[in-house]
């Protein structure tokens, strides 16, 4: 079947993408494989062994794609973005728990300059797997994050067209790849990238001055998404893209509220991320199903959640989803006047 909009709305010019039988993918949750997967996984010397092989699969196959990973991290390893860290981080920041988790093949988590290196090459590569037969990566950024923006433009012009929109925040912007996407798409906004890492934080800032966009405002700012000390009804858009299958079902609960307080009445919230509904995902083979979990420890509570209940719980309405590639889904809300 192909995929279905929730209640409030047509989805106007979006492409249609498959959805699986599931309601969610069967090596996730409570089922026997979920948890056979996670007995493996809790084993010290076969989670080392899963761990080593999802970061080489990783590397390999985004290289094979015409992404140069370890050149792309070269340079930046290689640069002066170490500098950036005075500028950003706030040394008074309490970080969450499960923040310290290692994340991606990391002990460090989030929280070292190798991932920060890396993210944008495993930013393309993901990409690169969600559209394969995309030529380059930017005719799959054409499709991923093209339909994520469209899906923005036209659900605020549908439900807060009076609206303008002048401030955006980013929350978990990395290192500001979706922030730059959004300042494309939005040209006249003043655009904040907030993330918990101050590393990624650095490499955003070390490329806005590599790279500026001279017709966008950016600030970068280190704080927990779940409590930000940002102003309240201060943005019009506030995105959260590739963020929650990395957290806590409680985290994400609390990345929605906030993002709810900092929206002005009529703004417009936008999540996008894995879809527990994609038949690509839910016809992934072991090995590749296993390697993923073995990085991501949160996956089995993201995709338990039931996330626009949780908007909806927020206080937000017009909640809508939609598959905007085979891989992802991307839910928009409104914050009612």
């Amino acid at each position: 079947m192909t995929v279905r909009m929730s209640a409030g709305g047509a989805g106007g010019g979006l492409a249609s993408y498959e959805e699986g039988k599931l309601e969610r993918p069967n090596w996730t949750g409570q089922t026997p494989l979920s948890r056979l997967v996670g007995a493996l996984i809790s084993f010290k010397p076969l989670y080392s062994l899963l761990k080593l092989g999802a970061r080489q699969v990783l590397i390999s196959t985004a290289e094979k794609t015409n992404v140069p990973w370890r050149a792309m991290t070269k340079e930046i390893l290689e640069s002066d973005v170490y500098k950036e860290m005075e500028t950003i981080q706030n040394a008074d920041i309490v970080y969450p728990d499960y923040y310290l988790n290692p994340f991606h093949a990391y002990d460090e988590g989030n929280l070292s300059w190798l991932a920060a290196a890396e993210v944008e090459a495993a930013t393309m590569s993901m990409v690169r797997r969600a559209i394969p037969d995309a030529s380059s990566v930017d005719e799959a950024n054409e499709i991923v994050r093209g339909n994520w923006l469209n899906a923005i433009e036209e659900h605020h012009q549908q439900f807060s067209g009076n609206l303008k929109i002048r401030d955006i925040l980013d929350i978990g912007c990395s290192v500001g790849v979706s922030t730059r996407f959004l300042a494309d798409k939005f040209p006249s906004a003043k655009l904040t990238g907030l993330d918990l890492s101050p590393y990624f934080l650095a490499v955003a800032k070390y490329k806005e001055k590599r790279n500026p966009q001279s017709s966008t405002t950016f600030q970068w700012i280190h704080a927990n998404g779940e409590c930000t000390g940002l102003d309240s009804q201060s943005f019009d858009i506030v995105s959260i893209a590739y963020v929650f299958h990395e957290c806590p079902a409680t985290a994400t609960i609390n990345l929605v509220k906030e993002a709810f307080r900092l929206l002005r009445p009529g703004g417009t919230f936008v999540a996008t991320d894995n879809s527990p509904k994609s038949k690509i995902l839910q016809e992934l083979s072991p090995v590749l199903f296993t390697l993923m979990k073995s990085t991501e420890p949160f996956l089995d509570e993201y995709y338990l959640l039931d996330l626009e209940k949780a908007v909806n719980d927020a206080g937000f309405i017009n909640v809508q989803t939609r598959l905007t590639d085979p891989r992802h889904r991307t839910l928009t809300a409104t914050v009612p006047y």
